[in-house]
Parts: C-alpha cells; structure tokens; sequence
C-alpha cells in the first residue's frame, strides 16, 4: 500500500514503463519500438496491479481439474502431442541466455503457490482445485474484528481524497483538525474490515500495526503516528511522503542509476533493512513501489513503507508461508524456510535494476518467474554490466547467491568495498552478532565456562 498522493488509480496504466524494456525488443526500420513486455511493466503499474503473490488471490489456477488432487501438475507428455512448443523453450526464450538442464522443467510451485494464499484469505474452499474467478468470498461468521484501537478518529483528522488504492485498501491524503500538529498532512491507509474474511487476515492487520509500533526512531521509514477503527474501517495514520516512489525516479532516469546515485540509494535502503532485522522483523516484500521519497528534491530521503506482508521472526527461527511479490521474491521462500536473508536477496535484486534497467529474473508468468529465480542465474555479460566496475558487479552477486547461508546480511552488505567507500556510510550492528549472542545465552554452563578461559 503506498503513501504518496501520486499513485496512479487501479484501474490506470503508466505509459512510463515503456522507458524501460526487454533487451530484445524489435525495433523497425522507422525506429518506433514494437511493444513488448517490459522488464518493470509490473512496477510501474498502480497498487492493485502490483504482481504480489499474496495479493493474487482471485487469478485461475490454469490446467485441468482433478477429482482425486486438488492441484494440476501438466505432465511433459502432453507436449509431445500438442502443438504447442515445450515449456523448456518457451522459458529458455523468456529468459534470454538461460537454458535448463532437463528438458522439461520440474511442475511450477505457482499452481500451488496460489491455492494455498487463496485458502488464506477465504478466496476458495480448502478442497478445491482452481480459484474460481471474479467470485467474491462470502464473509464469515464469528470473527473477531474488534481490534482495541481508539475509535476517534473522526474527531482528531480530516479525511481527504484518495491517493492510492490496493486489494485490501486504499490511502487517503489526511490532515489534523486541532492540537500542536493542526493543518499538517498525513497519509491514512484505510482498510475496510468487510474485506477481512478470515482470522489470518484479521491478524495480518493486527501484526502490521505492532510491527509499525515498534520501528520507531530511525530516518529511512515511514513516521508511524496512530492506528483507529470504527464499525467499518481500520485506520493508520503515517507520515505522508510526497516525493513519490523509487520506481517514478528509476524510470524518470530512463531506467537505471550511475553507480555513485545507486549507490546513495543502496546505503539508504540497507541501513533500514538492517535496523529491522536487528529489531527481529522481517519486511518480505521490498520493492521500489515500497520505497518512497519524502519530497521531490532530487536529494529527498528514501523512506521503507507497507509491512503488510512483514513479521516477526527470532534469531533461530525459520518461516514458511510464503508471501512477497513474484519478481523479488527469494528461492528459499518458494522452499518455504526462510528468515531474514529474504529481504538481503529482494535488495540485490532492487540493486540489479538500478545499475542495468533490467530484472535479473524475468518470464511472461509467475510460473515462468518462479522457474528462473530456482534454476536461472542472472546474466552480468549484457551491456551495461562490462561497462560497469567489478566491486558493483561483485556486490549484486554476494546479495544474488542462491545460498542464503552464503549471501551477505545487510550490515554485511554495507561493509561491502563498493558500498564502504562512501563516505556517509555507518555500518549496524549486524543481526549475526545479535544470534550468535543468543545462543551464547542458551549454551550449557560448562560451555561459558570454557569459551571464557579460551578467551
């Protein structure tokens, strides 16, 4: 959900992400640009058409239904009597330059992927194959959607006009009727409790607004100020950021950052990720579109919005639901054991759209997308990549190791060479000191007792 009042509808598309497309776009002899899917056409779009896997509750599973298992799995057989050319080509052409080792992909995880978030949020029944299209799910019965937040917020805000609008709520601009903050703008996230259907999204809510609570005081997020309710809505009030998002100034720049404005914007984004991991909350859906500046000076703060999809998670722990948006999403998520090292590979991918304009893992499907980031690497032999230096190309690939025990942490990440030389760089304590800590505190006796006399 963002929080700037320059949020296009839901309904509107952006011509501006056709500033940034395929390498492989043909181009004919008039010199015109023949369409062709973008690399950031999904950015660029509004918050209701945002490819968020969470989100994409009320799309059609596609393939044929089984009255014995409720997921489709195509067999590769079928192609070989179909006319259609094989998933491994088509993919191998999605992906430019990345081929398979089989010569059938293994069956997508998006199919079940998508059963499993429609169940979540009471789209679809918990045996049923495919979620039914344009069905809206009927509200059930029971639910405790009181959450004990103040019900006045009528008599401390004025609302104002809508600003951005996504599937479970929109945000309106806001502004204080009385007290020493009169006249000032906020942003307010309304989210209609109509729409909370099940418990688990009654709590995704009640989480958001803790999660909000407790991340205060650092410079690069968003001003958390209140959360209301009354008998229809609930009410959070934030700062409003009117510099709009990262990806309105990745595509203004037509499409990629110098190294040295990267850069500035990599410090920025890595100080608060790792201020959340410290704090034991992961974000689980960084993206441009959740970045936002607070003006429109060329040199405005980055601040990091939305944690509707973030939780908290203990040193030791590891979460398997998987939620996140398809383009940034981590292979150990779709693996379903994942912690903080989620975030660090969503950042290296945000790092590879800076640096070339182009995503690193690309398909016309999320089954297609969720293939690459599992068996494709990202390509660093296409222009720019030669052209740019080797601690930038090495740095995307510590952040884009498919191994999270091998990918560095954020703090890591910021003590990186070509991160380092900045001068305004002050490195966190970095959350691996925070675990090993832990674990210090749960050792035996006889182990302290030892670690003490080697030291």
């Amino acid at each position: 959900m963002g929080l700037c009042n320059s949020k296009p509808s839901s309904n509107s598309s952006s011509p501006k992400s056709d500033l940034i497309r395929n390498k492989n776009t043909p181009v004919p002899a008039n010199g015109t640009p023949i369409p062709a899917p973008s690399p950031l056409n999904a950015e660029s779009q509004s918050n209701n058409n945002r490819t968020n896997v969470k989100d994409n509750d009320d799309a059609v599973i596609e393939g044929k239904k089984s009255p014995f298992f409720p997921f489709y799995s195509p067999s590769p057989a079928h192609y070989f009597f179909s006319k259609k050319s094989s998933p491994a080509r088509s993919s191998a052409n999605s992906t430019p330059n990345r081929f398979f080792k089989r010569p059938f992909p293994p069956p997508s995880p998006a199919k079940h992927i998508k059963a499993v978030l429609a169940r979540r949020h009471g789209s679809v029944k918990p045996n049923e194959a495919a979620i039914p299209e344009g069905s809206e799910p009927e509200p059930a019965a029971g639910l405790n959607k009181s959450f004990g937040f103040s019900k006045h917020f009528a008599n401390k805000y004025e609302l104002g006009e809508e600003v951005g609008r996504g599937h479970f709520g929109y945000t309106c601009a806001a502004k204080f009727k009385k007290g020493e903050l009169k006249g000032q703008q906020v942003a307010v996230k309304v989210i209609p409790k109509h729409k909370m259907t099940t418990a688990i999204a009654i709590e995704d809510v009640r989480r958001e607004v803790k999660i909000l609570r407790a991340l205060t005081g650092h410079n690069n997020l968003v001003k958390f100020f209140d959360a209301y309710e009354d008998t229809d809505n609930v009410y959070v009030v934030m700062e409003l950021c009117e510099g709009g998002e990262l990806l309105d100034r990745i595509l203004s720049r037509g499409g990629k950052y110098t190294e040295d404005d990267a850069k500035a914007v990599m410090i920025q984004i890595l100080n608060v990720v790792a201020f959340c991991h410290l704090q034991g909350v992961v974000h689980r859906d960084l993206k441009p579109e959740n970045f936002l500046f607070t003006t429109k000076d060329e040199n405005s703060v980055l601040k990091a919005i939305d944690f509707g999809l973030s939780d908290f998670v203990r040193p030791d722990e590891r979460l398997n639901d998987i939620v996140g948006s398809a383009y940034y999403v981590a292979p150990e998520v779709l693996h379903r054991s994942y912690s903080t090292e989620a975030d660090v590979w969503s950042i290296g991918v945000i790092a590879y759209i800076l640096l070339c304009g182009s995503r690193p893992f690309w398909a016309r499907t999320e089954s297609g997308i969720f293939r690459a980031v599992l068996k494709a690497d990202p390509s660093f032999d296409e222009a720019p990549w030669p052209s740019l230096s080797s601690e930038a190309r090495d740095f995307v690939k510590r952040l884009l190791n498919k191994d999270p025990r091998k990918r560095l942490t954020a703090a890591q990440a910021l003590s990186h060479p070509w991160i380092k030389n900045s001068n305004d760089v002050k490195v966190p304590l970095d959350v691996i000191i925070f675990k090993l800590m832990k674990a210090y505190m749960r050792s035996s006796s006889l182990r302290k007792a030892a670690l003490r006399v080697s030291i």
